[in-house]
C-alpha cells in the first residue's frame, strides 16, 4: 500500500522536473540572442571609440579654416622683342614703339590667420619680392593682402587682409610639445589645393640648420612640402604648435621638415603690430671671436667661446659687471663656440628678461646674471 502511495506522489513531481526544465531550456533560448546583442553593440561602441581615437577628422576641421594659400606675382621686368637684336631688322622697329613683353612670376605658400581683424603670419621667404599678393581661404573667398611687417632675420611676414567672417587659429602649447606627439601639417603643396599631412614630433629646440637666424625649430616627420611654407602644424586637436618653414634639403634626407614654434611666431605678430618691428635682446658688448693669438696670449683652454673687446657704459652687460676681456663661454647654461652662436642665443631672449653668463676670467670660472636691453636705433 505504501509503495503505490509513493508511485502515486513520484508523479507529479516528475512531471513537475520535467515541466521545470523545460521551461528553463526555453528561457535559456530567448535569453541567448539577447546577451548576444547586448554583446554585439558593446562591440560595436568600442570599435567607434577606436575609429575615433585614430581619426584626425576634428582637428583638421577645427584648424582648416585657418589656414590660407598664397599666390604672389613678381614683376621680371620687360623683355626686348628677339628680332630687335637683329641688325637686319632693327631699323624697321619705331624705337619709341619697340614690342616688348611683360613678364610676371607666380609662386605658392601658405599662410595662417591668427586674428579676427585680418592678420596672417606667413615666412618671410613666401613673399619676398612679390608685387602682387593675394590670400585664399578654404571657403573659396579671396583678397588682396598687403605686407604689414616682416623680419628676415626670423624669416616671418605679418600680412592684412580686409575680409570679415576669419577664423583664427586656436594657439597650443608648444613650449610642452614632446617627441613623438602626433602632428598634422596644413598647407597648398606644389598647388594642388589645402593638404593635411600627418606624423609626429621628431625633436625640438633645433638648432644650427643655417635656415634663419633664430633656430630654435620643432623637428617633424609630416611632410612639409613646396607650397607648405608658412603653413600651420597643429596638434591632434588642432591647435597651433608651429609654422612650417622648410624641408632639410638633401639627396639623403626624408622626412625631416622644420617648424617655427608658435609662442615666437605670436610674439613676432605682437611686436611688428606694437613695435613696428622685432624687438630683440641687447646685452651691450663689443666682441669677436676667440683667434689662436688670442687663446695663446691670454692661456685659454680652448678657441671656443666670445672675446669680449668692450663693454657699453651703463649698457645691460657694464651693469652686471662684465669687462673687456672676459671671454663668454656659456648663456643660459647652453655652450657658446662664437660670436653667431652667442648672439642668436642673446636675440631669442627678450629685453627685460635675465640671462646667465658664464665667462673665464683670469683662468677663473664666473656666473653672472645680466637683464638684456632693447637694441638702440641708429
Amino acid at each position: 500500500m505504501l509503495k503505490k502511495i509513493l508511485n502515486f506522489a513520484a508523479v507529479p513531481v516528475l512531471t513537475g522536473s520535467v515541466v521545470a526544465l523545460g521551461l528553463a531550456l526555453l528561457l535559456d533560448r530567448e535569453a541567448t540572442p539577447q546577451t548576444n546583442q547586448r554583446t554585439n553593440s558593446e562591440l560595436n561602441q568600442a570599435q567607434n571609440e577606436r575609429l575615433q581615437a585614430v581619426s584626425y577628422a576634428d582637428a583638421v576641421n577645427k584648424a582648416a579654416p585657418s589656414v590660407v594659400n598664397i599666390y604672389t606675382k613678381k614683376d621680371l621686368g620687360e623683355r626686348v622683342h628677339p628680332l630687335l637684336s637683329d641688325p637686319r631688322y632693327r631699323r624697321f622697329f619705331n624705337r619709341s614703339n619697340i614690342p616688348q613683353q611683360q613678364r610676371m612670376e607666380s609662386a605658392l605658400g601658405s599662410g595662417v590667420v591668427v586674428r579676427r581683424d585680418g592678420y596672417v603670419i606667413t615666412n618671410f621667404h613666401v613673399i619676398d619680392g612679390a608685387d602682387e599678393i593675394v590670400v585664399a581661404l578654404q571657403d573659396g573667398r579671396q583678397a588682396k593682402a598687403r605686407v604689414f611687417g616682416e623680419s628676415r632675420e626670423y624669416d616671418m611676414a605679418v600680412l592684412k587682409v580686409d575680409l570679415d567672417n576669419l577664423t583664427p587659429i586656436s594657439i597650443g602649447d608648444p613650449e610642452n610639445a614632446q617627441v613623438g606627439d602626433v602632428v598634422l601639417a596644413i598647407g597648398n603643396p606644389f598647388g594642388v589645393g589645402q593638404t593635411v599631412t600627418q606624423g609626429i614630433i621628431s625633436g625640438t629646440r633645433r638648432k644650427d640648420l643655417n635656415i634663419s637666424f633664430f633656430e630654435n625649430f620643432i623637428q617633424t616627420d609630416a611632410a612639409i612640402n613646396p607650397g607648405n611654407s608658412g603653413g600651420a602644424l597643429v596638434d591632434a586637436y588642432g591647435n597651433l604648435l608651429g609654422i612650417n618653414i622648410a624641408n632639410l634639403e638633401t639627396a639623403d634626407a626624408s622626412g625631416i621638415g622644420f617648424a617655427i614654434p608658435a609662442d615666437k611666431a605670436i610674439q613676432t605678430l605682437e611686436d611688428i603690430i606694437e613695435f613696428g618691428r622685432v624687438l630683440k635682446g641687447w646685452l651691450g658688448v663689443a666682441a669677436g671671436d676667440i683667434t689662436a693669438q688670442i687663446a695663446r696670449a691670454e692661456s685659454l683652454p680652448s678657441l671656443n667661446g666670445i672675446w669680449i673687446t668692450d663693454v657699453y657704459k651703463d649698457g645691460p652687460a657694464d651693469e652686471a659687471g662684465l669687462r673687456a676681456g672676459d671671454v663668454i663661454v656659456a648663456i643660459n647654461q647652453q655652450a657658446v663656440n662664437n660670436t653667431t652662436t652667442g648672439w642668436k642665443e642673446i636675440a631669442s631672449s627678450r629685453p627685460g628678461d635675465k640671462v646667465h653668463i658664464q665667462i673665464l676670467r683670469g683662468g677663473e670660472t664666473i656666473i653672472l646674471t645680466a637683464t638684456l636691453g632693447t637694441v638702440p636705433r641708429v
